[in-house]
């Protein structure tokens, strides 16, 4: 999962609450089969739509207080974050179309 960076408990803030534009946090995990089906999908979002929308991972085992605070249960679960506040939360592995479809309001605003 090359083109996406990681954020960690340590970062989260910074990186994610504390962002100029809208972050997707994709909460993930290696054992989770779901998880590795939408990683190619939000790389290339990201490629595509990188300049309104910064994407970044999350993995739950690693980095449990995040995950816990914005009650993430399952996984995939991708949260999309706009002025320190989550927007919009998609669980479960979607189509390419179907997330850019949920992300439409985000990626064209």
């Amino acid at each position: 999962m090359g083109a996406i960076a990681s954020v960690t408990d340590g970062d989260f803030t910074s990186n994610v609450l504390q962002a100029d534009k809208p972050v997707l946090v994709d909460f993930w995990a290696e054992w989770c089969g779901p998880c590795r089906q939408v990683g190619p999908i939000l790389e290339e979002i990201a490629a595509e739509h990188g300049d309104q929308l910064t994407i970044l991972k999350m993995n739950v085992d690693e980095n449990p207080q995040t995950p816990a605070q914005y009650r993430v249960t399952g996984i995939p679960t991708l949260a999309v974050f706009k002025n320190g506040e989550v927007v919009k939360t998609i669980v479960g592995a979607r189509p390419k179309a179907a997330l850019l479809n949920d992300l439409d309001d985000v990626i064209s605003a």
